[in-house]
């Protein structure tokens, strides 16, 4: 990747600046499945390592799901909708219709994929309060983080949901069905740039350069991982039975063998190219100087606009390297840091 894909490229910051300094909105609908029936909660709460069973209706929570190895094979938010009733929001429909199908035995569930019948549009930054309070027909989203409720806007029934993937901490997002999308994408549209934001339309920036800049992840920095290794060990019920569970209590007792650290690129050349997994392929190895072993890979490759760096994130052998560490990438200077830039 060349350093001026991003740095010198003001479209994109301009996007991405817009969320940080005021607001944006994009449509980017996730792959939604729902679960249904009488044992919706009890199946969820197996399929997922984090508490579904304490999980209110209308409220959310993230979570990782596992295979029998204790090895990450996505990350989900789940919606409690009713009673028995929840979504799933994935990047990976048709791979957990299968696990679901799977796994289901015993379980009295109903699971299928509903994304063709939703559209998403997320709503981000500092003034997103102030744009759906213009649009909504009850006035302020009122809203806890994590939590979702019913809404109109511009007479269309909606799903409104507070939270995102840009780690701003005014966001939203609004779930309508697909037949109403035009409507409510006016509707959003028009506050938006009354508010003085703008559409995110690049696709590099609502899912890598944002979400990398809050040290978010996008499932394929993930694969091949397990929760202790990248800090998702705290949405992990280590009380209750989930698949995955007696793997990953084995790895926490002898420790974790990798983990995920933060980098930036501080050579001053301009044209560098360092590989990174997100583009296809392993990703760059990363050495110690001096000595032969490779202790890692690098996993993600972006810029941060907030603060004017490329940065990304290494997988690396535990221990191996530390915040504040010096480290050549392909031969170029880099230092080691930590996941998130905004604070």
């Amino acid at each position: 990747m060349y350093r001026n894909i991003f740095k010198n490229d003001e479209w994109k910051r301009s996007e991405h600046m817009a969320v940080r300094e005021c607001v944006g909105y994009y449509l980017f609908t996730h792959q939604l499945m729902e679960v249904q029936g009488e044992d919706a909660k009890r199946f969820l709460d197996y399929i997922f390592p984090n508490d579904i069973a304490g999980l209110e209706v209308g409220r959310d929570r993230y979570t990782t799901m596992l295979d029998d190895s204790g090895e990450i094979i996505d990350d989900v938010v789940v919606m409690r909708m009713d009673e028995d009733r929840y979504w799933v929001s994935t990047l990976y429909g048709t791979k957990m219709d299968d696990w679901f199908y799977f796994h289901s035995d015993g379980y009295d569930i109903d699971a299928s994929e509903i994304t063709e019948d939703w559209h998403m549009f997320s709503i981000q930054g500092p003034r997103s309060k102030e744009v759906l309070s213009s649009i909504l027909e009850d006035g302020e989203p009122k809203l806890k983080f994590f939590c979702h409720r019913e809404a109109q806007i511009a007479g269309k029934s909606v799903i409104l949901n507070r939270g995102g993937f840009t780690g701003e901490k005014w966001g939203y997002e609004v779930y309508c069905a697909a037949e109403d999308a035009d409507d409510v994408q006016d509707a959003i549209d028009a506050a938006v740039k009354a508010a003085g934001g703008k559409e995110v339309t690049e696709f590099q920036v609502f899912a890598w350069t944002l979400p990398t800049e809050a040290g978010f992840y996008y499932m394929r920095d993930l694969a091949h991982t397990n929760p202790l290794e990248v800090g998702l060990d705290a949405n992990i019920n280590w009380e209750k039975d989930f698949i995955g569970k007696e793997a990953l209590l084995k790895i926490k007792e002898a420790g974790p063998a990798r983990e995920m650290l933060g980098f930036e690129v501080c050579d001053e050349e301009e044209n560098f190219y360092i590989r990174a997994k997100q583009y296809g392929g392993p990703g760059e190895p990363v050495f110690i100087d001096g000595e032969e072993e490779e202790i890692g890979r690098v996993s993600k490759m972006v810029y941060s606009y907030v603060k004017d760096v490329n940065n990304g994130y290494i997988l690396a052998k535990k221990d191996k390297l530390h915040i504040g560490d010096r480290i050549k990438i392909h031969g170029f200077d880099c230092v080691i840091t930590e996941k998130n830039w905004l604070k």
